[in-house]
């Protein structure tokens, strides 16, 4: 399971690395959503939301959608700015069909596909976008449902914020990181301007390679997919808070983006032989394995995971099942839907290798 991004012709100083305000807002707003994806970080996350005050707690609680399972392209921006307000300044660029398609993907789900007609325009599309969202949840649906409703309003408050997570605890938080990022950035450019791509993307992650041929971008993800960077280029936007996370923009119609972190995650405590060996039986299986990284990106229903990966939904539920035995996920019904989620701290317990490969 690969991205490639197609390079072939494309001049050098068209491959991008720099840094971005945005970017790392939105990883930090990912570690707060979701802090047992980041145990280095789960203090400091304790410590932040401690000290929110409660209307922006609620704020970043009603769109989380946006940064929580995969983030909203317009979030991870192709041409950082040096200030977050400059690059808050791109996102009110973006026109409405944009912004609200990548907001509903990362609100719905990576099985939304909003192609024409829009969601903005045309009912029978809007209304098949809102049972996406109600699928995933009732603060899901609620937020397409504004989204939709005053594409505007949902922007502006949006916005707000992220501006307000700004006073509250990115400014002092962006202080440290961007000299880790800096640094980063200097043995990147450096690695690229002397031994070319191939060192430069060897250097980003394990995950990263450069085709044989040289014309190709290669990124372990989730799913194969492919996407060019032709007469864009690709950036490339280190993060100290987005380890283990390995995210890429690679939508028609966006410029390729990789935000990669900085530093590996840390070793993980052993566990006893007798649980490593009836978890380990139960990813011995493909299609578990891949089940298991499509709910590290957030809770699944049944029917979910079973259109994205072309499977009947009783071939899903047995392949659940084994996975539950061993105590790797939880089931919790809401309404009409049963969600699956990923029980973090097991499957950490396995290594962090193997949680790396899973969260990437």
């Amino acid at each position: 399971m690969t991205l490639r991004i197609d390079i072939s012709g494309l001049p050098a100083e068209r491959l991008r690395f720099a840094a971005s305000p945005l970017a790392e807002l939105t990883a930090m707003l990912h570690v707060l959503a979701e802090p047992g994806h980041h145990p280095p970080l789960a203090g400091w996350a304790g410590d932040v939301w401690a000290g929110l005050r409660p209307g922006l707690a609620e704020r970043l609680r009603e769109a989380e959608f946006l940064w929580r399972s995969s983030q909203a392209d317009f979030l991870i921006p192709a041409r950082p700015r040096p200030t977050l307000a400059e690059e808050l300044d791109d996102v009110d660029r973006i026109d409405d069909e944009t912004y609200v398609t990548a907001a509903l993907v990362a609100t719905c789900g990576n099985r939304v596909h909003l192609a024409a007609p829009s969601p903005l325009t045309d009912a029978t599309a809007r209304e098949r976008a809102l049972d996406l969202a109600q699928a995933r949840g009732a603060r899901q649906e609620a937020f397409a449902e504004r989204l939709l409703a005053d594409p505007a309003a949902v922007r502006a408050r949006v916005r707000h914020t992220l501006e307000q997570c700004a006073e509250a605890f990115f400014d002092a938080a962006w202080a440290g990181a961007a000299v880790r990022l800096a640094t980063d950035l200097r043995l990147k450019n450096d690695l690229l301007k002397r031994q070319g791509i191939g060192a430069a993307l060897a250097s980003v992650s394990g995950a990263v390679g450069l085709a044989p041929d040289g014309d190709c971008i290669i990124v372990d993800k989730l799913l194969d997919k492919a996407t060019a960077a032709h007469g864009t280029g690709v950036t490339f936007i280190p993060s100290v808070f987005g380890s283990p996370h390995l995210a890429v923009v690679h939508a028609p119609g966006w410029q390729p983006v990789v935000q990669y972190p900085v530093a590996e995650p840390s070793p993980s405590e052993p566990v006893s032989l007798e649980a490593v060996t009836l978890r380990l039986e139960a990813l011995a299986h493909p299609v578990r394995l891949r089940l298991l990284r499509t709910l590290a990106r957030g809770p699944h229903t049944t029917g979910e995971l079973a259109h994205a990966w072309e499977l009947s939904p009783p071939e899903v539920s047995r392949h659940l099942a084994v996975l539950r035995r061993a105590g790797l996920l939880t089931a919790r019904r809401h309404g009409r839907y049963v969600r699956h989620t990923l029980n973090l701290p097991d499957l950490t317990a396995l290594g962090a290798d193997l949680l790396a490969a899973v969260l990437r």
